[in-house]
C-alpha cells in the first residue's frame, strides 16, 4: 500500500485495501507497463504528499493531469517545465489582476502546496495525449473520499471549484465552516469567463477573518 509520509496516513490507508483501489492498482499496473502515463508513478500523491491533512487550507480542483511530456507532476494545474500553458497563464493574469503580483517565470506551484494548499485533480493519472482517458476508472471515489474527510475538518478551509466538472463537486462539502467558491474554468476555451472572480483575495480575506495564516500567492520560487 502507498505510504504517504504524513497524517493523511491516518485517514486514506483503508482507500488502499477497498475493492476499487484494488482494480484501479491493477488497472494502472499495466497501463504504464504498456503505455506513457503522466505524472510518473512517483508522483502521482505529490498533492497529498506536499499538503498535509493538518496543513490544508485551501483546495484547487483541477480535472485530470496534463497529457504532454515533462509537465506534470502530480499537482492539478502546475507543472515542472519552463513553459506555462495556457490555463495556468490565465490563472496567473487573474492573480495579478486580484492582488497586483507579478506574472511568475515558473509554472510550478509546489510553494502554494507547502503553504497549504491542496493541489488536487479528480483523476491523479492520464495517457499522454488523450485527455481523461483514465476517467471512471476508480479516482474519482477516491478523490470525493479525500474532499469529504477535508469536509470533517473543525478548521475552515476553501474550496475553488473552478470549471463543470469541479463545480458538482460542491455537494461533497457540507460542513457550514468552509467557503465555496465556484468560477469557470481558466481554460482559453472558458471565453475569459474565469476573469474577475478574486478567489485569491476572498481566500485570504476568509482565512484572515478566522484567524488563519494567509497565502502568499507570489511565492512561487
Amino acid at each position: 500500500m502507498p505510504q504517504i509520509g504524513n497524517s493523511w496516513d491516518n485517514y486514506i490507508q483503508d482507500e488502499f485495501k477497498k475493492e476499487y483501489y484494488i482494480k484501479l492498482r491493477a488497472f494502472l499496473k499495466e497501463e504504464y507497463k504498456t503505455k506513457t502515463i503522466y505524472p510518473s508513478m512517483y508522483d502521482i500523491f505529490n498533492a497529498i504528499k506536499l499538503t498535509d491533512y493538518d496543513n490544508t487550507k485551501v483546495v484547487i480542483l483541477g480535472q485530470d493531469p496534463y497529457i504532454r511530456e515533462n509537465e506534470a507532476h502530480g499537482l492539478s494545474f502546475s507543472v515542472k517545465c519552463k513553459k506555462i500553458p495556457p490555463s495556468l497563464i490565465n490563472i496567473f493574469k487573474e492573480l495579478n489582476s486580484d492582488l497586483g503580483t507579478e506574472i511568475p517565470a515558473t509554472g510550478c506551484l509546489e510553494n502554494w502546496a507547502k503553504q497549504g494548499v491542496l493541489l488536487l485533480n479528480t483523476v491523479l493519472t492520464v495517457r499522454a495525449g488523450q485527455s481523461n482517458s483514465h476517467s471512471n476508472k476508480g479516482w474519482e471515489i477516491f478523490t470525493d473520499r479525500i474532499i469529504s474527510i477535508i469536509d470533517e475538518k473543525t478548521s475552515p478551509v476553501v474550496f475553488m471549484l473552478w470549471g463543470r466538472n469541479a463545480q458538482v463537486k460542491a455537494s461533497l462539502v457540507k460542513n457550514p465552516g468552509h467557503l465555496v467558491l465556484k468560477a469557470a474554468h481558466p481554460s482559453p476555451l472558458a471565453g475569459g469567463a474565469f476573469f474577475g472572480s478574486k478567489h485569491f483575495s476572498k481566500a485570504n480575506a476568509f482565512l484572515k477573518e478566522r484567524g488563519l495564516s494567509e497565502i502568499d500567492w507570489a511565492k512561487l520560487n
